[in-house]
């Protein structure tokens, strides 16, 4: 399992605190019932973090032409026709993904175009699945127009736990699908901001795979 290079650092340091803590617990009270208790502990969350943090290999095994990918795992808490005020100014399909801590937390860029605009904003830490986390929570916002001249949103957005949002792209940048976006450390969310003429290809309460699972079709593909 490969390691991404978000999580190399945290896990050194964890690693060296949890080494510390049982080394200092053997040399001052041996074998004893809280040693082995606390090992234990120890190796599960260093286990529960290493998971977190692992970076599959993917590519998306289809053409992605006229396709919108989903750019993060999870599982879809939203499905609904909004007005994004903030950059697209314009009514949108929103498809959101929550991630709980159990998912691969890269995210992937969902179509291939140039990087438009990105933006971060400072914000709140509420729980990533409500509806307000989407306007009011820390978020990043990369907009992406594909060749056809198509405007698609993708916010990066900060959930209960997550404190650290890292986002690759840069203004200018060709984007394609199969390159990482950006990572969001623990639980958290992205939404994708669509026309509204596309069309969505998932449901409420689907389990999707980051880089696998088309979550829409752009009808103005030519």
């Amino acid at each position: 399992m490969k390691v991404h290079k978000e999580g190399t650092g945290f896990l050194l340091t964890l690693f060296t605190i949890l080494f510390v803590v049982n080394v200092t617990l053997y040399h001052s009270m041996g074998k004893n019932f809280l040693f082995y208790a606390v090992a234990f502990l120890s190796s599960v969350l260093f286990l529960l973090v290493l998971n977190f943090f692992r970076s599959p290999y993917r590519r998306f095994p289809y053409d992605s032409e006229g396709l919108v990918i989903a750019p993060a795992d999870g599982t879809i808490v939203a499905i609904e026709e909004v007005m994004e005020n903030e950059i697209l100014h314009t009514r949108c399909m929103q498809v959101s993904i929550f991630m709980s801590i159990f998912n691969v937390h890269a995210n992937w860029f969902p179509v291939n175009g140039t990087v438009k605009y990105v933006a971060h904003q400072d914000g709140r830490f509420m729980a990533a699945y409500l509806p307000k986390s989407s306007t009011e929570n820390e978020r990043s916002t990369v907009v992406i127009t594909t060749r056809n001249g198509i405007d698609i949103l993708a916010r990066q957005i900060a959930g209960a736990m997550a404190r650290r949002i890292v986002t690759y792209a840069k203004p200018g940048d060709t984007c394609h699908v199969n390159e990482q976006m950006g990572f969001i450390k623990f639980g958290s969310r992205v939404d994708v901001f669509l026309p509204v003429d596309a069309e969505i290809l998932v449901e409420m309460d689907q389990k999707v795979t980051g880089n696998q699972t088309p979550i829409a079709r752009l009808s103005r593909c030519v």
